[in-house]
């Protein structure tokens, strides 16, 4: 069975788009983030790195797939792992001939039944990036094995949420990693309790 790692920027009160500038469908007057006042050091995106040679697969929901197809494939240095790798886009609207031809091989998946079915292949571990909708949809469905966390010492208030307000079950998350850098970024890896 495939572990589904959800791995994100957030901010301390939850916020997971536009850390690194708006999209038009996600502007808010916070967009960019990660990139203000808070000062660059290297080791605190080692996580990052780390992801990238440790993935087996790459999933995105719409929005995020079509952000990051006109830019990665091209980022040859920044991206080499997750540009060979196979990719997964969930959606129920995008359509085969709106996949880049740039980028490898590309799998629709249309549900989250598709995405469990996927999890249950032989392979290694399928990152999912970005897509804030899908990463809520997916933990709502128990779907998620671990999280990879940068949190950042910000309050943003506004922004798309990491967790929905669904009342679910309680779930319970053991640490595996933590460290805090200079800059106040926070890295917490959890694994999801079953």
């Amino acid at each position: 069975m495939r572990t589904l790692i959800y791995t994100a920027f957030v901010s301390l009160d939850g916020v997971v788009d536009s850390p690194g500038g708006g999209t038009p469908s996600e502007a808010h007057r916070s967009g960019g983030w990660t990139y203000k006042d808070i000062d660059f050091l290297p080791e605190a995106y080692e996580l990052k790195g780390r992801e990238q040679e440790e993935a087996g697969a790459l999933m995105l929901g719409r929005i995020s797939y079509q952000a990051f197809s006109p830019v990665w494939p091209s980022m040859t240095e920044e991206f080499p792992r997750y540009n060979a790798m196979p990719k997964y886009v969930v959606s129920t609207t995008l359509t085969e001939d709106a996949l880049v031809d740039n980028w490898g091989e590309q799998t629709i998946l249309r549900s989250l039944d598709d995405v469990a079915t996927l999890k249950e292949t032989d392979s290694g571990p399928i990152s999912v990036h970005g897509s804030a909708t899908l990463a809520r949809n997916l933990s709502d469905a128990g779907l998620i094995d671990r999280y990879h966390l940068l949190v950042f010492p910000v309050l943003l208030g506004a922004g798309k949420r990491m967790f929905s307000d669904t009342d679910k079950d309680k779930q319970m998350l053991k640490v595996v990693e933590s460290e805090t850098y200079a800059n106040g970024i926070t890295k917490l890896v959890y694994d999801v309790v079953r």
